[in-house]
């Protein structure tokens, strides 16, 4: 399935978080790595702007729909999706780790956060084994020599799932880095999932996920940062909506 930046067609081929937990799980019982992307609007700028993410994306085994216009746009294209954003993955996919006994690793964020996320959810997933937190220095290069530090060192401490808390692009990055050299690790992005999680930083209420306005509550919670990010997510949307339509009735599904 499609999803298109400016420069380059990255698909979106995990239609649901049930689909990509199945997946995995059969990833895990052969032994084999993966990386997982969670594709929103703001990647899609980022992707049509910048060739290492693009390059580092392509890399990826499996991409779901992390963001609400991503699924509209897949809807209007008459191929949908289910929403899986990164950080309503952890939870199922610790569960999932437990069951399979397969050992599951932080890295991003701080060691603050670190730590209490995996006090949380081990006590949350009876059985779950996190065998290694790091959080990276400021300034961490996805490529360079720290990050291939981290990697022998996921790979010694026997890690087999590793959730990336390091923002986008440079959780993929790695992921994509880590998917090369490592090819026994399986990578998912996950943003700020696990500040969640540890109450560093606080979600939009219930209420606002299900009418699709936590963009605005996490805007509210920091203009300046988040502001000009949501207006360029805002300018790409005509040009995704016609290319979706495109789609639609070059498959014949104008209805």
């Amino acid at each position: 399935m499609w999803i298109a930046a400016e420069f380059e067609t990255i698909r979106v081929n995990v239609p649901g978080p049930e689909a990509l937990i199945t997946g995995l799980d059969e990833k895990f019982r052969a032994g084999h790595g993966f990386a997982v992307a969670t594709l929103n609007l703001d990647h899609m700028v980022k992707l049509a702007t910048q060739p290492e993410f693009r390059e580092a994306y392509a890399r990826h085994d499996m991409v779901t729909a992390d963001g609400h216009p991503v699924v509209w746009l897949h809807r209007l294209a008459g191929t949908p999706v289910t929403l899986a954003p990164g950080s309503e993955l952890i939870l199922p996919l610790c569960r999932l780790a437990a069951r399979r006994q397969v050992p599951v690793a932080f890295v991003g964020s701080t060691q603050t956060v670190l730590n209490r996320a995996a006090e949380r959810l081990t006590g949350l997933v009876p059985g779950l084994e996190i065998c290694a937190r790091i959080a990276p220095s400021q300034g961490f290069d996805p490529d360079g020599a720290e990050a291939a530090s981290i990697l022998q060192s996921l790979d010694a401490a026997g890690a087999r799932l590793v959730f990336l808390a390091l923002g986008a692009p440079k959780q993929e990055r790695f992921a994509a880095h880590g998917r090369a050299s490592h090819p026994c690790l399986g990578f998912v992005s996950i943003g700020a999932g696990l500040d969640f999680i540890a109450g560093h930083q606080r979600r939009a209420p219930l209420w606002m996920r299900r009418i699709a306005q936590e963009w605005l509550w996490r805007m509210l919670h920091n203009p300046i940062r988040l502001g000009p990010r949501y207006l360029a997510c805002f300018r790409i949307l005509p040009g995704l909506t016609a290319e979706a339509l495109r789609l639609r009735r070059a498959r014949g599904t104008g209805r």
